[in-house]
């Protein structure tokens, strides 16, 4: 008598899901993190059960809260996007009012001429 097979849970088939497309390991690896940390800050609820609210309010407590970097709060969308879209097969709609991570200011890497003539006139 062969025992009875369960369906595969749920993070089982997003890793199944993202290693058939080839995704990279480390790309599947942090993708599964991703999902593991949004659905303990939803108190493990299962994501059918969720849906743009619920995305919004965890990236935007990436922003504020953990104050995240813009690029580690655009992956955790991907990875929560490719759930919804690709495991579940749903669309989480629109995804408006979240609060974005800020890129930081870049420096300029060359003074011109006259930013130069005025730093020297300081010293």
């Amino acid at each position: 008598m062969t025992p009875p097979t369960h369906p595969p849970r749920l993070l089982d088939r997003y890793r199944e899901e993202m290693v058939v497309r080839h995704y990279a390991k480390r790309t599947v690896q942090s993708y599964v993190g991703w999902v593991r940390r949004y659905l303990r800050f939803h108190q493990l609820r299962h994501p059918r059960e969720m849906g743009q609210e619920e995305i919004n309010a965890f990236l935007t407590h990436l922003a504020v809260k953990e104050k995240l970097a813009a690029s580690s709060q655009n992956q955790a969308l991907a990875a929560l996007l490719f759930l919804y879209r690709t495991v579940l097969g749903g669309d989480v709609g629109s995804l408006e009012g979240v609060v974005r991570a800020h890129r930081p200011r870049r420096l300029p890497v060359v003074l011109s001429e006259d930013e130069v003539r005025r730093v020297l006139g300081h010293l």
